[in-house]
């Protein structure tokens, strides 16, 4: 079980991911949500991303995930990484240090990359939401995913889908003309960023890779931007 559910388990109330507490978090003498207890119907409610009734502790949100809405009632402690992988069944995105510092959570949130292992749910109510499930057109690989496949970059494969989202995301940011720390300064302001291997490695260094398979990232970013 993950900290963030350890930590709700032991206030006694259901996370809004689906895992089992007092309900919804119920105040003392408050009778607790028949639909987000630890009976049948909560833990289907929550497995399956149905929505259930608002009580104090939690909201509707509507979230467009992978281009599709998705109306579900979440607990306000619940962050976006818990709701996608508890409650609605993506579990490309992975938890790993659970505090923003490795990147393989990383998620696209109205085409920017966020760590989604830090960012409340309930504050993401009409967002657009790209996982690494969304990348694919179709049944065809996004570029990156098939540069992936032919450079090798990955070996475990664990911080893969947040190393993907991650170089979507830097990509479009070089080609709107966002600067990086190690952009020249002379560079005309607002113009697109050519991104060698400096540049990629300094956009992509908030996603690590325990395998060490830095190498092949950087060469397979390269390839999809030429």
């Amino acid at each position: 079980m993950d900290s963030m559910g350890s930590r709700n388990d032991s206030a006694g109330a259901d996370d809004g991911a689906g895992r089992p507490g007092n309900g919804r978090g119920a105040a003392p003498g408050e009778p607790p949500d028949p639909a987000g207890g630890t009976g049948p119907a909560g833990r289907s409610a929550a497995r399956h991303g149905t929505s259930r009734p608002p009580g104090r502790h939690h909201s509707e949100v509507t979230l467009r995930v992978n281009g599709t809405p998705r109306t579900l009632t979440v607990d306000h402690r619940s962050v976006l990484l818990d709701v996608l992988r508890e409650r609605l069944d993506l579990v490309g995105a992975k938890k790993g240090c659970d505090h923003g510092q490795c990147g393989s959570c990383t998620v696209l949130v109205d085409g920017r990359r966020v760590n989604s292992c830090l960012l409340p749910a309930v504050a993401l109510d009409g967002c657009d939401i790209t996982t690494v499930e969304g990348l694919a057109d179709g049944g065809a690989p996004h570029p990156l995913q098939q540069a992936f496949l032919d450079r090798d970059a990955f070996q475990c494969g664990y911080c893969t889908p947040g190393q993907l989202c991650s170089a979507v995301g830097a990509v479009a940011e070089a080609e709107a003309g966002h600067p990086s720390l190690v952009t020249d300064p002379g560079a005309p302001s607002g113009r697109p960023v050519p991104l060698g291997p400096d540049e990629i490695r300094e956009r992509l260094s908030g996603n690590l890779c325990r395998c060490g398979a830095y190498p092949n990232i950087v060469r397979a970013v390269e390839d999809v931007i030429r």
